[in-house]
């Protein structure tokens, strides 16, 4: 019988460290934003704020949650996820790492404190008004 392939087995040609923090974040988990429709909601809790998230499609969002740089939503450029450094996961939030995203008013990239968790919240659909029944 044959033995099961490793799901996280280290790339060689990366530093063991790098590989380290990889498998990491698959053990920690995370969400791959090329993999959520448009108008996905994500609740991402960090170690300082919570972030609210509308997916608009690639790595768009509408993100609020941050009393400086969001208060209310705007239209951010999701990058990645980071560990603090310059290696940045692609299109990729994840637990225990920090959200990298790009501002329309700032020039470089903000980012988050550690992400503790991240949640799909149900999109807050709008009833349609029913008007009041003429006698």
């Amino acid at each position: 019988m044959d033995q099961p392939t490793s799901l996280f087995a280290p790339h060689p040609n990366l530093s063991d460290e790098v590989n380290r923090h990889i498998i990491q974040s698959e053990i920690e988990g995370g969400v791959f934003l090329e993999d959520l429709p448009s108008a996905t909601v994500l609740e991402i809790q960090t170690r300082n704020h919570c972030y609210t998230a509308v997916m608009l499609g690639e790595n768009l969002a509408m993100l609020s949650g941050h009393p400086e740089f969001c208060p209310e939503p705007v239209m951010v450029c999701i990058t990645g996820s980071t560990w603090g450094g310059s290696m940045l996961r692609r299109r990729y939030v994840g637990r225990g790492m920090h959200l990298e995203f790009f501002h329309p008013l700032y020039s470089t990239p903000i980012l988050t404190s550690t992400i503790q968790e991240i949640r799909e919240r149900p999109a807050r659909v709008t009833q349609p008004e029913i008007p009041a029944l003429i006698q």
